[in-house]
């Protein structure tokens, strides 16, 4: 096989976010956040633990950077902690917080690495949830008067900026199913929850590019490729409910102005809307939404393959049976699929047409540990990592505008609902003693980057 070379400028890149890595969950003025509150729940949390210490990277913040100075890498993608900035989630900035995040874009820059913030990735302020959270259009307009305080301190610096990360696993783990912050299980409300973080992003854009000039501004969102299980016609309509409800409920939106219909009666039969209408949109609502955004975050982990005996009125719906096939899975249990992320990148380019997409989350949870030597071989997160890439070039060499790659994650870290039971991390990460040690993984991504250039030599050895 060849050796697949990117495009010169290609961005190689890592990323963590704030409440997973930071801890200092009651130092420098911070606030709670819905996951101080969900993670000290009973049962919430796979081993019991929180984010109160996670991985002490208030404290550590530059041996952090030096971390990522070894591994070569052009770009940080990390995100703010709005409870740390803005300790109940609306009025006077907290100075503290600001101070650190402006310290941290400084040593950035210093260490010739481009800071890519991330506003919201899930930790809303306990504050503002107590007045509602995502289901009140309220929030919305406190979300952009955060966006503007971090923006106007890092502006001048920061030039690439996320609004959201993941909107829908706000929207649907913690609204809908209950197994995210705030923990709560209301239908409608996940649906109005969805559609306040689209309209903050889009009301949040024109103040970015006002307070930071010449800023790049997206929105990263979770996508997965739905494939039928068989070619069976109720296969295929699984499949179009869940392309509806995971896809096209975000992309729709943002790039074409308007819900899916066919995703909206799905949402009428199943009880969560009264009607065609959505009572929650107002005038001018989807032409905030849509406003032009210069990249699109995509955040790939796996694919979908749908059954129509998972959705009860398809149960008895007469379809091929079609084994599936042996795969390898990761820890978390999601198959490892790369051909997907292929078939996402063109799926994209040819449906919504994004100016510029960036590769904000590709990795794998493994079981690492290190040996009696204190070394840490993860081959098979090497191989992931190399396979998913290929398919990115694939990808580019067909015309998609990819134009760079972070790795999820840079180190180990609190893993949500699974605690530090799962590792992500290039980086092994001690929670006892805060050790940081690198993988082998850290090493061939380094070389990667390094050379522009896939190499099954190293990604073989």
């Amino acid at each position: 096989m060849s050796s697949p070379t990117f495009p010169d400028g290609f961005l190689w890149g890592a990323a963590t976010s704030a409440f997973q890595i930071e801890g200092a969950a009651a130092q420098g003025g911070r606030g709670e956040s819905v996951w101080d509150r969900f993670a000290r729940t009973p049962g919430r949390i796979a081993d019991g633990s929180d984010g109160a210490i996670a991985c002490d990277h208030y404290h550590r913040v530059q041996g952090d950077i030096v971390l990522l100075q070894q591994l070569g890498l052009g770009a940080y993608r990390f995100s703010v902690s709005w409870s740390r900035v803005m300790p109940r989630g609306r009025g006077e900035a907290n100075a503290a917080g600001l101070d650190f995040y402006d310290a941290l874009v400084d040593l950035l820059l210093a260490a010739g690495i481009r800071p890519f913030v991330t506003l919201d990735h899930w930790d809303l302020p306990q504050g503002l949830q107590d007045q509602g959270g995502w289901p009140a259009r309220s929030t919305c307009e406190a979300f952009v008067a955060y966006a503007e305080a971090v923006a106007r301190r890092l502006g001048d610096r920061v030039k690439d900026w996320a609004t959201h990360n993941e909107p829908w696993c706000v929207a649907h783990l913690g609204w809908q199913t209950g197994d995210h912050a705030p923990g709560l299980r209301d239908p409608a409300a996940s649906l109005r929850a969805a559609h306040h973080l689209l309209l903050s992003h889009g009301q949040a854009v024109p103040v970015l590019r006002r307070e930071s000039r010449g800023a790049r501004v997206g929105i990263v969102l979770n996508l997965t490729p739905a494939y039928p299980a068989s070619p069976s016609e109720a296969d295929v309509e699984a499949t179009r409910r869940f392309d509806g409800f995971f896809n096209r409920w975000y992309l729709d939106p943002l790039y074409g102005g308007a819900y899916p219909a066919d995703a909206i009666a799905d949402r009428v039969r199943d009880g969560h809307l009264n009607g065609p209408e959505l009572p929650f949109v107002r005038d001018g609502d989807l032409a905030a939404i849509a406003t032009p955004t210069d990249y699109l975050g995509v955040n790939y982990y796996s694919r979908a393959v749908l059954r129509s005996d998972a959705i009860p009125e398809l149960a008895n719906a007469p379809r091929t049976e079609l084994p599936a096939p042996a795969s390898e899975r990761t820890e978390m249990g999601w198959e490892i699929y790369p051909r997907g992320l292929y078939d996402l990148l063109l799926r994209l380019r040819r449906d919504y047409r994004p100016p510029l997409i960036h590769l904000t989350e590709i990795g794998a949870a493994f079981p690492d540990a290190p040996d009696g030597k204190g070394q840490i071989s993860d081959g098979r997160r090497i191989v992931y990592l190399r396979d998913h890439l290929r398919e990115a070039k694939r990808a580019i060499d067909e015309g998609v505008p990819v134009a760079g790659c972070f790795v999820w994650s840079l180190i180990d870290n609190f893993e949500w609902q699974f605690g530090f039971t799962k590792r992500f991390g290039l980086v092994w990460v001690d929670f006892a003693s805060q050790r940081r040690t690198p993988k082998e993984s850290a090493s061939w991504y380094r070389d990667v980057a390094a050379k522009n250039q896939l190499d099954d030599a190293l990604a073989l050895r």
